[in-house]
């Protein structure tokens, strides 16, 4: 309330403030060592002002009153800075006052777990690995983390909230005379996060799968090479997750559209003009933001700036219908209110839009079944390299693993399988989508944006899918 009261006494037409307190465990094994145990506290406020038409940010880590106004302050002084550079006044979509208490829902509070128990099931899944002769080096994962929030602003809200998280996963490298190959449980890039607790960990069944693990990187080395040309492909979930990410996330964000984001990691090609006129993929393809996931990285009851969480689509059967937008950005495509996307890397950040839980539908295939239907393919999953050009329109993946496809069945191991398409070509092609037994809320846990950069987490639902005559091994092609 100092914070809001000395912004406005100052000149302020508009304050928010976030109180941020976090905690965070990070737990690092190799080749049956423990790597390093990190664990970290940090609290500190940021307040954010309007005044004379345009933005001001300054935050601290020290919450003691003379602290506080002087914070406050120098917000509403950057703000008056701003404006004199300023095209047009900034205009913010109304959101009524909220007064809410929310937490995620957790079963069971991972930082209340011991660290001996961690520790050992990590070093169990090394053991295992490291069995498999090929394999020369085992590593994996625990990430947890806690942030206890409270927003209030000038409007009326008050509203706090407690946000735990938790990641983990084990990825080994297998080494032959001429080769090396990784494989990953349950994802790549560190393994599985999500918005719950230590119960993640106890269902993924770590130990159970560390062999297999091992034993598929070991046969990727004498696999054959990925050969090129265009064929049919089944995606698994986990690829599909960043393949969400990457064309249908980030291009969705108004503030690339609009080209207040343009530094980092560039624009997008879906200009407003596109808004329910561009066909974005095929009939199968509805992909849909959702803040209220259950389990998702980034559920909440309210964004970064008050607006309360909602679920609404991206992309309708095929047609692009929808935009990640803010209290400010909304208004520039016509719409009376934000779709609560803003979201800041602690207190130390601005607000940002940032994706929430985005997800393709699922239809209504089982994967033997997806499997059976195709007759010359590949069944490819977990990302092993990404590139994307600036504006989100050409794409190349690469992948840990793949299958080739023949006459319905699942054959012989592949190695290096890579893909290349223009987004909307790439989603146009898609003709079938697993159903909901096969969809899982995967976990991407550092998406970065803006300068200074910021990371924030999300999870993208996904099941396998089938895209037809994708150009494929491009990335090893003689």
């Amino acid at each position: 309330m100092l914070a809001l009261d000395t912004a406005q006494a100052r000149g302020a037409s508009y304050a928010d403030v976030r109180i941020i307190r976090s905690l965070n465990e990070f737990i690092y094994v190799k080749n049956q060592k423990v790597g390093h145990i990190h664990h970290a506290e940090d609290l500190g406020f940021g307040v954010r002002v309007l005044a004379n038409g345009a933005w001001g940010y300054a935050c601290s880590g020290r919450l003691d009153r003379a602290e506080v106004e002087t914070v406050a302050a120098r917000a509403v002084e950057i703000a008056q800075a701003s404006a004199s550079l300023k095209q047009q006044d900034v205009v913010l979509a109304p959101e009524p006052p909220h007064v809410a208490v929310w937490e995620r829902p957790v079963a069971k509070d991972p930082f209340a777990v011991g660290l001996n128990e961690k520790v050992s099931l990590l070093l169990k899944c090394n053991q295992e690995m490291l069995k498999v002769s090929q394999v020369r080096v085992a590593e994996g994962i625990m990430d947890f983390g806690r942030e206890e929030q409270l927003f209030a602003s000038t409007e009326g809200s008050l509203i706090q909230q407690d946000l735990t998280q938790t990641g983990a996963g084990y990825w080994c490298t297998a080494v032959g005379e001429d080769d090396t190959q990784r494989r990953s449980y349950p994802m790549a890039f560190s393994g599985q996060y999500t918005g719950r607790g230590y119960e993640l960990v106890e269902e993924l069944e770590l130990l159970g799968h560390a062999q297999q693990t091992a034993e598929q990187a070991a046969a990727l080395l004498t696999a054959p090479q990925c050969e090129s040309g265009v064929k049919d492909i089944i995606i698994g979930g986990s690829q599909l997750c960043l393949q969400i990410h990457e064309s249908v996330g980030h291009p969705l964000e108004l503030d690339r559209v609009l080209g207040t984001e343009a530094n980092y990691a560039g624009t997008s090609f879906v200009t407003t003009d596109k808004l329910r006129q561009l066909r974005y993929g095929s009939e199968q393809v509805t992909i849909m933001a959702d803040t209220t996931l259950p389990g998702g990285l980034a559920t909440v009851a309210y964004d970064d700036e008050g607006v309360q969480a909602q679920r609404w689509p991206l992309i309708e059967r095929g047609l692009f219908v929808g935009y990640l937008t803010s209290r400010e950005t909304a208004p520039a495509i016509g719409e009376s209110r934000s779709r609560g996307a803003m979201r800041a890397d602690g207190w130390r950040r601005v607000p940002l839009v940032r994706m929430t839980n985005i997800s393709l539908m699922p239809g209504d295939w089982t994967l033997e079944a997806l499997i059976e239907d195709t007759k010359d393919g590949l069944y490819i999953d977990h990302t092993k390299s990404f590139s994307i050009d600036q504006r989100r329109v050409n794409f190349q993946f690469g992948t840990e693993i793949g299958w080739e496809v023949k006459n319905g069945k699942r054959t012989r191991l592949v190695k290096n399988p890579t893909y290349q398409g223009i987004t909307t070509q790439f989603w146009g092609s898609c003709d079938a989508v697993c159903n909901q037994d096969h969809w899982v809320p995967w976990g991407v846990n550092n998406c970065g944006k803006g300068e200074p950069g910021q990371s924030a987490q999300m999870s993208h639902g996904a099941a396998p899918a089938r895209f037809r005559q994708v150009k494929v091994g491009v990335a090893y092609a003689d």
